[in-house]
């Protein structure tokens, strides 16, 4: 998407802020005039102003959080991480809360600290702000299409089985468990699996 909002303004995404800006300036100033003259010409004009807009402010948008992901995020959310790993959820929720800038993986580890508090339903809407910041994102997607399953199992009247990961081979899965149980617990192991709670795996 970042890609083809550089190709509507005909520039590289090496591009500086003064290019971008004279070529944005440009465009609306030309397309601002056409939108009055009539039939298609007009109509296209008045949506490539739309167009104009929404790419200039991704570009913007995209360029102000790269500093704070290069310069500190990776290892600000590396911590972040560890915390929770750790089962420090307090530490986890106060580095956070101190961030400034907000994109789709401090969604995605503000949604796993929700998952460890058995929060489902906010977890479930932290990941989809994050699919929505980066649908690309395969991690995301396939996190929140696990997380609904395990929601999608839990029955009207209580809650889905729990299962700690790291007896999932012990005692807790004998007896005679009916099929619905066994996928149940499934589903919720690979989605404690996926969001590094187990096991101390990455």
């Amino acid at each position: 998407m970042l890609k083809e909002s550089y190709e509507l303004f005909g520039l590289p995404e090496t591009a500086t802020d003064e290019e971008l800006e004279e070529r944005y300036g440009e465009l609306k100033a030309r397309y601002n005039e056409e939108k009055w003259e009539d039939g298609e010409k007009g109509m296209n004009a008045a949506r490539m102003l739309g167009k104009l807009d929404a790419a200039y402010q991704e570009i913007k948008d995209s360029r102000h959080e790269k500093p704070h992901d290069e310069a500190g995020g990776s290892a600000a959310y590396e911590e972040v991480s560890s915390a929770i790993r750790s089962g420090d959820l307090s530490r986890a929720q106060s580095l956070l809360d101190g961030f400034n800038e907000r994109g789709a993986e401090w969604h995605y580890l503000q949604s796993v600290v929700f998952y460890k508090k058995n929060w489902i339903n906010e977890s479930k809407k932290q990941l989809e702000i994050a699919i929505q910041m980066d649908g690309g994102n395969e991690k995301y997607r396939t996190a929140y299409e696990k997380l609904k399953a395990r929601a999608e199992y839990t029955p009207q009247t209580g809650n889905a089985p729990h299962i700690d990961p790291a007896n999932a081979g012990g005692e807790q899965m004998g007896g005679n468990w009916c099929v619905s149980c066994v996928n149940a617990c499934y589903t919720f192991l690979c989605v404690n699996c996926l969001f590094n709670l187990c096991c101390g795996c990455r």
